[in-house]
């Protein structure tokens, strides 16, 4: 189910930056997921042939529309106050490597699902809103799969996403804190470098 909502996060936040900073974020998200489902199509060959070349899409498109600070610091919790700067940034870049390659796997599995866009929740000018939409299942009932984003600068950045009221921020915080409880930080980001090492090799 993970591999779900990573799927659809990128499908709805797969464009360049100039037009995040100038779209409304739910014209941002439908109108992007329509170009992406297109790209999809036509380099499915491509992407099955060179799994890097995916990565490379990831990387250059979507990242730059997650605050991926933000999300280091809700994650952690109360961890984050009591990390020391440097321990910060390399948390924050173990898990943004963690979720460049789980976000490329997903895109490699993606099949043509029909999405459906409910009505945004909250107002833009208070810089914090939540995108709605649904995934229908073949056979089952739809997914639904929300997107939270605010207002940095003048660009609107993604900071959890949800998939069936369950927390993609929540359910690594959890994960997380049992392991930094047990082992320490520094044990939780060598872990995080090791997955990321035989992952990419």
């Amino acid at each position: 189910m993970r591999k779900l909502v990573f799927a659809w996060l990128v499908l709805g936040l797969f464009v360049s930056q100039s037009l995040a900073a100038a779209q409304p974020p739910q014209q941002l998200v439908e109108q992007t997921a329509q170009k992406v489902l297109g790209k999809l199509k036509t380099d499915r060959e491509l992407i099955k042939k060179d799994p890097g070349y995916i990565h490379g899409l990831v990387d250059e498109y979507v990242l730059p529309h997650f605050d991926f600070e933000g999300m280091g610091q809700w994650v952690l919790g109360k961890y984050w106050r009591t990390a020391s700067e440097s321990q910060r940034s390399q948390f924050v870049a173990e898990f943004r490597t963690l979720l460049v390659r789980t976000y490329a796997t997903s895109l490699t599995e993606f099949t043509d699902q029909k999405i459906t866009y409910l009505p945004m929740r909250g107002k833009e000018a208070d810089g914090d809103v939540t995108v709605r939409s649904e995934v229908e299942q073949p056979g089952s009932f739809p997914v639904p799969i929300n997107y939270r984003l605010h207002k940095k600068g003048d660009a609107w950045k993604v900071y959890d996403v949800t998939i069936d009221d369950v927390s993609l921020i929540a359910n690594y915080r959890t994960s997380f804190s049992r392991e930094i409880k047990d082992s320490g930080m520094d044990k939780l980001i060598q872990s995080l470098a090791e997955r990321n090492k035989k992952a990419g090799s």
